[in-house]
């Protein structure tokens, strides 16, 4: 008779209805508010009175961003926590959110809430270097290219960068150079030839203008010193280069190799390769050969934190003179995290007389390898496990009291499973 009970039971536990109270919500606030901000009335949008939320021990549930929004039940609002950095957050992913539930019990319920994070114009373009040197060749040919490092402005949308200027104009000109990407290259273009016996070196001011308001502005000074001879500049065989590396690649990897040749002759044609990446971690991740062009793996991958990275390239010759590339380097994801369970919510005691459907447990699950199938494995035992909106329900390390005060077990299990297991 117990064994028929017991299987009663766990059929009362398992199986449930859809009728749980579930919904979403988004709210948009600006970064950079102040500790207090309103960032919504949760309690109204959702339908619902504060003393619902103080009864029902409302909570905010996340792994990452519970730092930055806080819950005040009694006046059913949620408030800024900390002040939020987009930047720090996000870096240049748009849009940029935090994600979160809403958890209530008696009885169980829970809400998504996003909210998303918008930029204001609180960074100005910035170069790496506040003054770069240049040495060309009085012989240098009109429309001769010189590639510029690129300014970086953290702030994405329209506050971000918009355009340059270079001043004087007497002898060089600004160009962008769109790339197959999309992105552009800064060049600066001679327009009129150098005269060494009348100018032996030239100050330009590049300025670097974002599209806030108030608008705001980087500079670098850029000297010119002008040389004898140099009739040619370097050319790489290709506009863009592509590779592939598995994330688990071992320091020393190489990557890729790009070449490009130089017509003049002698100390001219040499050539020297570098990497003109400004603001981001590509030169603490890779390194080009300066005489061969290979491109060599010196730091740590990670598909999850970094898919692609995007390397600009520079040859250049003994002149002065120099060409552009970009080398593209996609990173391959490896199964290399194991899936991660998280009990959102939980009931340990369940009465005889709850109903067929109740919820008794909410568990989170994740893995962060894309690529990698998960799979479920449970117990023999009648009923079955929810899914809504990424959380999975079932019943798990439960009983059920009846009348006397007895505790009736009901324990089914869940494994979870990637290819090949984790």
């Amino acid at each position: 008779m117990w064994l028929t009970m017991n299987r009663q039971v766990l059929l009362f536990v398992c199986l449930f209805s859809l009728d749980s109270v579930f919904g979403q919500i988004s709210y948009s606030i600006p970064e950079e508010m102040s500790k207090g901000s309103l960032v919504g009335n949760i309690a109204q949008d959702l339908g619902l009175q504060p003393k619902r939320l103080v009864a029902g021990k409302a909570r905010i549930y996340t792994r990452d961003s519970g730092e930055y929004i806080e819950l005040n039940r009694e006046r059913g609002v949620l408030l800024v926590r900390d002040r939020i950095d987009r930047e720090a957050l996000c870096r240049k992913t748009t849009p940029c959110a935090l994600h979160f539930q809403i958890i209530l019990e008696n009885p169980m319920e829970f809400y998504t809430v996003t909210v998303q994070i918008t930029d204001i114009n609180d960074h100005a373009p910035a170069f790496e270097k506040a003054e770069i040197e240049f040495k060309i060749s009085e012989s240098a040919i009109t429309g001769a290219k010189f590639v510029l490092e690129k300014a970086a402005d953290l702030d994405v949308g329209i506050n971000d960068l918009e355009r340059y200027e270079l001043k004087p104009t007497d002898n060089f000109v600004l160009k962008l150079q769109k790339n197959a990407d999309g992105n552009k290259n800064v060049e600066m273009v001679l327009q009129k030839p150098l005269d060494r016996e009348k100018q032996e070196q030239i100050s330009l001011v590049l300025t670097a203008v974002d599209g806030g308001e108030p608008r705001m502005s980087g500079t670098m000074l850029i000297i010119i010193t002008v040389l004898d001879a140099n009739d040619n500049a370097p050319v790489f065989t290709q506009s863009t280069y592509k590779s592939t590396v598995t994330e688990n690649a071992p320091k020393g990897t190489v990557v890729a190799t790009v070449t490009a040749s130089d017509a003049d002759d002698g100390a001219n044609r040499k050539i020297t390769y570098s990497i003109t990446n400004t603001l981001d971690d590509v030169r603490t991740i890779f390194q080009i050969g300066e005489k061969n062009g290979k491109v060599v793996l010196i730091g740590n991958l990670d598909f999850e934190e970094s898919r692609r990275f995007e390397i600009d390239l520079r040859a250049s010759d003994e002149g002065g003179l120099t060409d552009s590339c970009k080398l593209i380097v996609d990173v391959r994801d490896v199964n290399d995290n194991k899936p991660e369970i998280n009990i959102m919510s939980k009931s340990n005691v369940i009465s005889e007389d709850a109903k067929i459907g109740t919820v008794v447990t909410m568990i989170n699950v994740e893995d962060k390898d894309t690529a990698t199938p998960i799979k479920e494995k449970r117990s023999e035992m009648d009923g079955y496990i929810s899914q809504f909106g990424g959380v999975q329900r079932l019943c798990l390390q439960c009983c059920v009291m009846n009348s006397q005060g007895r505790c009736w077990p009901a324990c089914p299990w869940l494994i979870l499973t990637a290819e090949p297991p984790m």
